[in-house]
């Protein structure tokens, strides 16, 4: 029960650590997406950066997430690739390829983690479908950030938008 709980914990800390970067992203009016999971995908920059516990450095990981193509992260919080594009096979209707690529990467138990420049909002997907929604617009959004983890956890797959 105990290497759960720790894995639990774990998987928390990914998800704040993953939010608190895309609400500082989204309040420049710039994108990002990323994927916590095994997803296909093929790199548009040379891998020059280690791979690296994306906990102990938001800043490096919010750096990459800048550039063009999408973050992957393996479920233990490590960065594996960074600048990649997605395969599209499916579309977020009235969205951009951003969209639609994290749509697309946001199955099986995948975490997708969207920064939309457009809206400034954050989308999170999961089997398929969004599952939450937080605007970086918010009054003191950063401090419903644990409440939101808290809630991600307990729906798990369920549909919610916040």
């Amino acid at each position: 029960m105990k290497k759960q709980n720790s894995e639990e914990k774990k998987s928390k800390k990914i998800e704040e650590t993953l939010i608190q970067v895309g609400l500082r992203i989204a309040k420049r009016g710039e994108g990002a997406l990323f994927v916590v999971g095994d997803v296909k995908y093929k790199p548009l920059v040379k891998q020059s950066v280690p791979p690296f516990e994306i906990i102990k450095n938001p800043k490096l990981l919010e750096s990459l997430a800048l550039m063009d193509g999408a973050v992957i992260i393996d479920k233990a919080g490590i960065m594996i690739a960074y600048g990649v594009m997605i395969k599209s096979t499916r579309t977020f209707k009235n969205f951009g390829t951003r969209h639609s690529a994290g749509l697309s990467a946001a199955k099986g138990d995948n975490l997708v983690v969207l920064v939309s420049e457009e809206d400034k909002k954050i989308r999170i997907l999961k089997n398929g479908k969004m599952i939450m929604q937080i605007d970086a617009l918010q009054k003191n959004v950063e401090e419903s950030v644990p409440y939101a983890v808290e809630l991600l956890e307990s729906i798990g797959a369920g549909t919610i938008g916040a």
